[in-house]
């Protein structure tokens, strides 16, 4: 299960990215979690994936 409030989501998605998986896709794919919803929720408190370092930024 993952957080709902999305400040608890940010730290929670940063901290999976570095520590297992390469991409965000990736992350995704493995977690079952809706890779749109996921970016909008992001977005919604300013945050958006960066590509070259694994995390939202």
């Amino acid at each position: 299960m993952i957080p709902k409030d999305p400040v608890i989501l940010l730290s929670y998605v940063n901290t999976q990215l570095r520590d297992y998986y390469e991409s965000l896709e990736a992350l995704c794919t493995c977690r079952g979690l809706n890779k749109k919803h996921l970016l909008e929720k992001m977005d919604s408190i300013d945050y958006h994936y960066d590509e070259k370092t694994n995390q939202f930024i």
